[in-house]
């Protein structure tokens, strides 16, 4: 389970806004890779109940994550988020489609944070203080903290998503390459919100344009 040492240790260097960021949606072959960053309130203990419903998005339920969403909307400090199109993660490559949405859901923020906690990625410079933790999700509060609003944020959109491009089932299975989204995506071909870069959609594509 995730704790606040990371945060205080910081809090202890006298820098009070200290934002988890991190992203949600690298894998899926449609969809935009989501960032969140969460600075929570510098006063925290540590066993406020809340807190409990905090981890890794991916070791929680739909419905635990909604849970969680809803009490860090209550009692963070600052909230923002950032994304990157499937346009752009063809264009850019998901690695540094990746920072820029970590790196805009930061701007995104209503207060400029003093140091910054992302879930481990490769970035060599930023334009704030930062430290990158290995899978920080199950690490710090602040980054378990944003990696459910990604995900939700992510999740959200892909269930619009699927009303504007229906027989895909992205509400299901939210763009990831599960077998039935192949499968959908094999009967229909790709749709504009494909990302055209990935392996299993450029082979539909290929075959598609009789390549």
């Amino acid at each position: 389970m995730p704790d606040l040492s990371l945060e205080q240790d910081l809090y202890c260097q006298g820098l009070r806004l200290v934002a988890g960021v991190d992203e949600a949606g690298r894998g899926p072959l449609a969809g935009p890779v989501v960032a969140a960053a969460v600075i929570l309130p510098p006063d925290l203990i540590g066993d406020e109940p809340w807190l409990g419903l905090l981890d890794d998005s991916k070791r929680l339920s739909p419905a635990q994550r909604e849970k969680a969403v809803i009490a860090i909307q209550d009692h963070a400090l600052a909230i923002g988020v950032g994304q990157v199109s499937s346009v752009d993660i063809d264009r850019k490559g998901i690695s540094l489609a990746t920072i820029g949405a970590m790196m805009t859901a930061v701007a995104n923020l209503p207060v400029t944070p003093n140091h910054l906690l992302l879930d481990f990625v490769y970035i060599s410079s930023c334009f704030l203080p930062f430290d990158t933790v290995v899978k920080g999700d199950r690490i710090s509060y602040s980054i378990a903290a944003a990696s459910n609003v990604a995900k939700v944020t992510r999740d959200r959109w892909m269930e619009q998503a699927d009303a504007l491009y229906p027989g895909y089932e992205f509400s299901s299975h939210k763009g990831y390459p599960t077998a039935g989204h192949v499968a959908r995506l094999n009967e229909l071909g790709p749709c504009p919100i494909h990302r055209q870069s990935y392996g299993p959609v450029r082979l539909v594509a290929d075959r598609t344009n009789g390549c």
